[in-house]
């Protein structure tokens, strides 16, 4: 939000106890809470060589089985087709790897190549690091309710 729309009266932005609407929104919150934490993890990302969106395939593919393209746009909150063209560079830079699923032949997936587990390990111990420090600023209970919640929300489909 600009200087100029922090001054304005009258036009919807103030909440009736005279706050900026915002300032008491969930969904700017969340979302602001998230660009700021995501925000200096993406600067050790970049560092270590990958895109913020490089960097959230491979962290989702580590640790599990391939995932159709649709389950993986959805875990890195992404298009479809931005993804599928991610994907295939990915693929030729020999990051991840299409594979047929084992239960179901007919259905591609996509699979973490050795060389992307190499490149992932020390940014997924770097996350955790990363988030201890943001969670220690709450306490351990809290953080704990926190994530309890923000699981609830995403289960619950924003409804």
């Amino acid at each position: 939000m600009g200087v100029a729309a922090k001054g304005r009266s009258g036009d919807g932005a103030r909440t009736a106890g005279g706050g900026r609407f915002v300032d008491d929104y969930l969904a700017y919150l969340l979302a602001r809470a998230s660009q700021e934490i995501s925000g200096q993890f993406h600067q050790q990302v970049r560092a270590g060589g990958l895109s913020v969106p490089e960097w959230r395939v491979l962290a989702s593919l580590s640790g599990g089985e391939g995932l159709p393209v649709g389950e993986l746009a959805a875990l890195i909150l992404a298009q479809q087709p931005t993804v599928t063209k991610l994907v295939d560079r990915m693929a030729a830079s020999g990051l991840v790897r299409r594979g047929r699923s084992a239960g179901d032949g007919r259905q591609r997936l996509v699979y973490i190549t050795a060389r992307g587990r190499r490149r992932v390990t020390p940014l997924l111990a770097a996350a955790k690091r990363h988030e201890g420090t943001v969670l220690a600023r709450l306490g351990a209970t809290d953080a704990r309710r926190l994530k309890g919640i923000l699981r609830r929300l995403i289960a619950a489909g924003g409804q």
